[in-house]
This record gives C-alpha cells, structure tokens and sequence, in this order.
C-alpha cells in the first residue's frame, strides 16, 4: 500500500531559519507594536513555529522613543515596582520613562508579551529597541519590515 508519511515536524535550534528584521516604531501605538514584535520574537509568523523552541527573528526597533499612547496614557497609566525593602514601592508613568530611558517603554511592553519562563527571557534578548533611526547591527543585514502587512 502506497501511503503518505503525515508527521507533525518540530522545529529545534538545528533547524530553525533565524533572520534580522528591522521595524520602525514612529507613531505606532505602543500595544500594538508591541503585540507584532512579540509574535516576531516567539516564530509565530512562521509555519515553522514550535512552541516550546526558540524559532522566532532578531527584531531592532527603530525610533522607540516616538511611539504613541492614545488617550491619557501617558500621564494616567503607572508602571509599579518593588526595590525589595519595606515601603520600596516605585511608581513611573510613561512620561517619566521616556524621559530617562526612551527604549524601556518598547522593550517593558514586549517583555509583558513573551512567556514568563526561561524561553521568554531567552526570546527578550532578541530584541534590540534603539533611540534614533541608526542601529549598530548593519553586519547580520537586517531587512526592513512594515508591521502593518503582519495579522
């Protein structure tokens, strides 16, 4: 009997097809930005993809310090955390972070994506959120990407 062998392939780090992708991030809204490049990192825009594996792109964000909040976000919305001491409770907005530290907000709202297991931490290191529209990764040739075409 002539059958066909239907078995299901999982990818692993042997056979994955990495690549560096290149996404700008001026005037996206910060969710939404960070739901795509999240589903970037993971490997979900690839047939390949493998939950338990590492099989998603490098992403470098561009311009993280132009993204957008609707609303009153960016004065009403408080990110908490805690130094680990008694009455070490910290509190920022968005402004107040884009102030200091401009890429924090892309890479808080991505990391708030990704499992919380050691794939997840791994996954984070894929990312590189950059203040400006230059990055220092042009040797690995990363192709730009518009966001708008990823579901």
């Amino acid at each position: 009997m002539d059958t066909l062998s239907y078995k299901t392939v999982s990818a692993n780090r042997a056979t994955v097809q990495k690549e560096w992708v290149v996404v700008d991030a001026t005037d996206m809204p910060l969710g939404r930005l960070a739901s795509k490049v999240a589903k970037i990192l993971r490997g979900k825009n690839k047939p390949s993809y493998t939950p338990h594996a590492d099989c998603g792109d490098y992403v470098i964000v561009l311009n993280s310090e132009k993204v957008r909040l609707t609303g009153k976000k960016m004065s009403d919305k408080v990110y908490v955390r805690h130094t680990g001491y008694p009455g070490g409770q910290r509190f920022q907005t968005p402004s107040d972070i884009l102030a200091k530290y401009p890429e924090r907000l892309v890479e808080k709202a991505v990391k708030g994506m990704l499992p919380k297991n050691r794939l997840g931490r791994e996954i984070f290191t894929h990312l590189y959120a950059v203040v400006g529209g230059e990055h220092n990764k042009e040797a690995q040739k990363p192709k730009f990407i518009d966001l708008n075409t990823i579901k």
